[in-house]
């Protein structure tokens, strides 16, 4: 079942960004080929670019693969590595959970303005954001679970 999740994922992510590259080739070809530049590529990138990026942060890349500055990790024990795991993922994974209901109250009054072109709910543009907010306490709840466990505690080069 997970293995079919990511596969969705992953899916979904390439879909949103091939739809992404298909407009923007839209936009060059009707702005340089035919002199008429369309408004409704604009906003379309715009909004595919945001969903594209919070869909892949949220759901698409893990977490071994976000940018890390592991100087400090790499120089400390086992104990230490299991502390700074402990603490950081609480302060991330806390801060998340904080904000989740004033992300979702802010997306949800989004819902009465609407973009300006493709007349599409701003709820709907912005919806990706609440759900990488639900992706980080997700994550680092199970990364504080791996770490009291001592799971991924090891050093290793993150490129």
């Amino acid at each position: 079942m997970q293995r079919w999740l990511k596969k969705a994922a992953n899916a979904i992510g390439g879909g949103l960004f091939l739809t992404l590259f298909i407009v923007f080739l839209i936009q060059i070809a009707a702005r340089f080929g035919f002199g008429k530049p369309l408004a409704w590529t604009d906003e379309a990138a715009v909004i595919l670019y945001i969903w594209v990026i919070l869909w892949s942060a949220a759901v698409v890349v893990p977490e071994r693969e976000h940018v890390v500055f592991d100087l400090i990790w790499n120089s400390v024990g086992h104990r230490s590595r299991q502390v700074m795991q402990i603490a950081g993922n609480l302060l991330i994974g806390g801060l998340a959970l904080a904000g989740l209901p004033a992300s979702w109250d802010y997306v949800h009054f989004m819902s009465r303005e609407s973009s300006p072109v493709l007349s599409i709910s701003m709820m709907w543009v912005f919806v990706p954001f609440v759900l990488l907010m639900v992706a980080l306490v997700i994550r680092s709840t199970l990364a504080i679970w791996n770490a009291i466990r001592g799971i991924g505690l090891e050093t290793e080069l993150r490129l």
